[in-house]
């Protein structure tokens, strides 16, 4: 995994490194969750994915490859293309915390956009 672009679960903040930028990416707060209790940099949501295709995935991990692709379709437009290169070149200088409330980081939304982040970096 590149170590310059992670993802943390809302719920499992850690200390921050001095070097982190961090990013909530998810379009809805965490549940339970305080502005205060989380410390970051950045609420990009709109690099999140739709709430149609959010609802269509429902964490359903037999859709995962579609939904990965879907939204990657969907970063590709504005303004999720300019989120994701501004991200890319954020992670060049500086690690890059994904912050996400989602239980599945592997099968998420999370993983497809530091996959699209790291991939061009």
């Amino acid at each position: 995994m590149n170590e310059r672009v992670v993802i943390l679960r809302a719920y499992e903040v850690t200390g921050r490194q001095p070097d982190e930028y961090r990013v909530l990416i998810d379009r809805l707060w965490p549940r339970g969750r305080t502005r205060d209790s989380l410390d970051f940099d950045e609420w990009a949501k709109d690099v999140a994915p739709s709430a149609e295709l959010r609802r269509w995935y429902a964490h359903d991990v037999a859709r995962f490859a579609e939904f990965a692709q879907r939204y990657c379709d969907e970063m590709a437009l504005a303004p999720g293309a300019a989120i994701v290169a501004r991200l890319q070149k954020l992670s060049k200088s500086r690690r890059l915390v994904l912050f996400t409330a989602t239980r599945d980081v592997e099968h998420s939304s999370a993983e497809v956009l530091r996959h699209a982040i790291v991939s061009a970096t």
